[in-house]
This record gives structure tokens, C-alpha cells and sequence, in this order.
């Protein structure tokens, strides 16, 4: 199972998403690709993850679980990695989700639809619930992160997650723009072809 969770009032639609269920669609593994829409609650959205998780490893239990996330996604996908001690992939990802919410708390909209959803206070306690301590096998992190991070601290992410293969990207954008340029050694990792890069800095 390759399960990606996309960030903070994203979708399934998103670029990153998109590009890697083709990717893998072409590669023959649209069986193993899993993307839900998750819900605006931390708690709920862990609750849907698990779910998928326990229905595709009883579908299919011979393929490995393997879980990327950008963003807000990359926080839960840490979480839920530590939890099955799957590899994991982080884009840009959220280190410290009840800091960083905090003031998105209130309406909002979806960057692919006119829907609104609602964060609210409480969530930031779901959240704080889901906090885990730094990997313990940083070897089974793939970090990609831009210091041109206009959200999030490129900084944080690279202390969060020492150790890891990955790559640390001069300049770039939190979306990660030119995402195509990297997704060649991501999906290597996630296919276990070989070990990538270590993050340079």
C-alpha cells in the first residue's frame, strides 16, 4: 500500500498527488496507490487512515506499506509511520502542527473546489495528540525540503528528520513547484530500487 495524505486545505487533485498517481499507475501499482480526501479533524483523519490501512493489508498483505505526505500530511504520515514502523516520505512537512495551525483556526476554503470546511479550536489539541518524538530509524524517512519554504521552516524539518535520505533543495516553494525534478528518487524510494541521497545540509 503507498498511501499519500496532501496537506492543509488540499485534496486528492492536488499537483504532488496527481503526478505520483500517474507515476504509479503507469509503473503498474494503481492497486497499491491509495489517496483519500481527509477530513478537517486530526483525529478523524487518523481514524479514515487506519481504516484504509487495516482493509488494504487484508486485501493485500504481501505489499509493503509505505506513507508520503506534504505538508500538514507530512506531520500525519510521520505519525502514522512511526505507529506501523513503515517507510515514510515528507514534503515539506509540518514539524510542530499545533504551532503552526494555530492560526488557521476559523473557515476556510479548498484550493480544488468551492467547498468550505471549518478548523476548529479543538483540533489543535487532536493534533498536539498526535505529536511523536523524533524517528527513531531516521533510515526510513525520505525528506525533501526547500529552504524558499514561504509557510513552513526548511530548518525544523531538517533537525526533525537527521539522519534521513532525502534531499534539502536551495530555494523552491513550499508546494514544491518543481516537483517532476524530484519525483524519479522519491519513487525509487518508495519502490525500495535503491538508496537515495542523504539530505546535504
Amino acid at each position: 500500500m503507498i498511501l499519500y495524505l496532501h496537506g492543509f486545505r488540499s485534496s486528492p487533485a492536488s499537483f504532488k498527488a496527481q503526478q505520483l498517481a500517474k507515476t504509479f499507475a503507469a509503473l503498474g501499482l494503481e492497486q497499491r496507490w491509495v489517496c483519500p480526501q481527509l477530513p478537517a479533524s486530526p483525529a478523524e483523519a487518523m481514524r479514515l487512515c487506519h481504516e484504509l490501512v487495516n482493509a488494504h493489508q487484508k486485501a493485500m498483505p504481501e505489499a509493503e506499506l509505505v506513507i508520503m505526505g506534504s505538508s500538514l500530511g507530512g506531520y500525519y504520515a510521520t505519525y502514522l509511520a512511526e505507529h506501523y514502523q513503515a517507510r515514510c516520505v515528507v514534503l515539506n512537512p509540518v514539524v510542530y502542527a499545533a504551532r503552526d495551525l494555530m492560526q488557521h483556526v476559523g473557515t476556510h476554503q479548498h484550493y480544488h473546489s468551492d467547498t468550505p470546511f471549518y478548523f476548529l479550536n479543538h483540533y489543535l489539541d487532536e493534533l498536539e495528540a498526535l505529536a511523536t518524538r523524533k524517528p527513531v530509524d531516521p533510515q526510513r524517512y525520505y525528506l525533501l525540503a526547500c529552504t524558499g519554504d514561504e509557510v513552513l521552516d526548511w530548518q525544523e524539518m531538517a533537525a526533525w528528520y537527521e539522519g534521513s535520505h532525502g534531499q534539502i533543495i536551495e530555494g523552491g516553494d513550499h508546494s514544491i513547484s518543481d516537483f517532476p525534478s524530484y519525483q524519479s528518487e522519491i519513487v525509487d524510494f518508495v519502490l525500495n530500487t535503491h538508496a537515495p541521497a542523504k539530505p546535504s545540509h
